[in-house]
């Protein structure tokens, strides 16, 4: 795995510690100068349906969710807000929250349980998203979808890691792959879920042949939406050399993308479950930023976002990963 080293502006170190910090230190790399604490998230007032529904916040507030990488792929953290800048519509913008707390999050993990995926695969994945969950932060909120011609909540959020395990025990793969409608079931769960910041994992072979969505709709409810998409595809040899297998990366390569998340297509067993810890140290190494755009009108048109990093002196040069625009809509956040 290589020489575990931490970014020391312009040196690194090794760093000799045991249990989760040697785990951490393989991905993620600290930027060792002060910070301010992060300011709390603006919260508008609130209005309350007539029924007495769910309260339903309507905000201007874009919120960006950043994964920082160096030349080595490694994961950086502690920059300040003065390391980004954010332009909307060509626009520079004002940054008015940040935070780079490990945070909890709202997760969906989608898995596919229709009958291309062999017991096998099965197997497999469910051994590597064990070590997703244990190197996961212990409050993150679950919600597990299986899905094959179509798509069922079956655990609802749980912060029980091993009752989600236990509950993939119990399926055998069958019928035809509904993952279209397995997506828009995981964005309307971890949008309602307790914490601010959602991502859905995507644990398939990409096909799809039973959904009642397309694939332009999903693309579009994932561009509308604040939630960050990993796809980790389970292929044989076979199946990404067939017209099929490639259209089904295709799809979990634009829908990842298009969030600011990943995919990835392991290999042998060792990278599958490198991936998946990898998957779940990243969630927990990224900077949430947030601002409101200086001439925000809510006329639904697509609004493009870029995102630059002015690393510290001494660092090399970084990548910044993150969702690419939004939709011009009043943002609903339902409390």
């Amino acid at each position: 795995m290589g020489v575990l080293r931490s970014m020391r502006l312009g040196t690194l170190p090794v760093l000799m510690r045991s249990g989760l910090l040697v785990l951490l230190s393989l991905f993620a790399i600290p930027i060792a100068f002060a910070q301010q604490a992060s300011p709390p998230v603006p919260v508008p007032s609130p209005t309350v349906d007539p029924d007495d529904g769910p309260i339903r916040v309507k905000t201007d507030l874009v919120t960006l969710t950043l994964t920082v990488t160096d030349p080595y792929g490694r994961y950086v953290s502690g920059l300040t807000k003065s390391a980004f800048q954010i332009t909307d519509n060509n626009q520079p913008q004002e940054i008015t929250y940040f935070s780079d707390a490990d945070a909890p999050i709202s997760i969906g993990i989608l898995f596919d349980v229709s009958g291309s995926m062999s017991s096998e695969k099965i197997k497999r994945a469910k051994k590597a998203l064990e070590r997703f969950i244990a190197t996961s932060h212990p409050s993150d909120e679950y919600f597990l979808i299986a899905f094959n011609n179509r798509a069922q909540l079956l655990m609802d959020r749980t912060r029980d890691g091993e009752g989600l395990l236990r509950q993939l025990t119990l399926v055998q793969p069958k019928n035809n792959t509904a993952l279209y409608d397995a997506v828009y079931l995981g964005v309307e769960r971890v949008t309602r879920g307790t914490h601010n910041k959602r991502a859905i994992l995507i644990i398939s072979d990409g096909q799809d042949n039973s959904s009642r969505y397309n694939f332009g709709e999903v693309r579009r409810l994932m561009k509308e939406s604040d939630v960050v998409t990993y796809s980790v595809g389970i292929m044989d040899r076979g199946d990404a050399s067939s017209s099929y297998g490639m259209q089904g990366q295709a799809f979990l390569d634009e829908i990842s993308s298009v969030t600011g998340g990943k995919s990835f297509y392991p290999g042998t067993d060792i990278e599958m479950d490198e991936i998946f810890e990898r998957i779940a140290l990243e969630l927990r190494n990224q900077y949430s930023i947030g601002y409101t755009p200086k001439d925000f009108q809510p006329d639904g048109k697509w609004r493009k976002v870029k995102t630059k990093i002015k690393p510290p002196r001494g660092l090399p040069r970084l990548t910044v990963r993150a969702r690419e625009g939004y939709y011009a809509t009043p943002t609903s956040i339902i409390r």
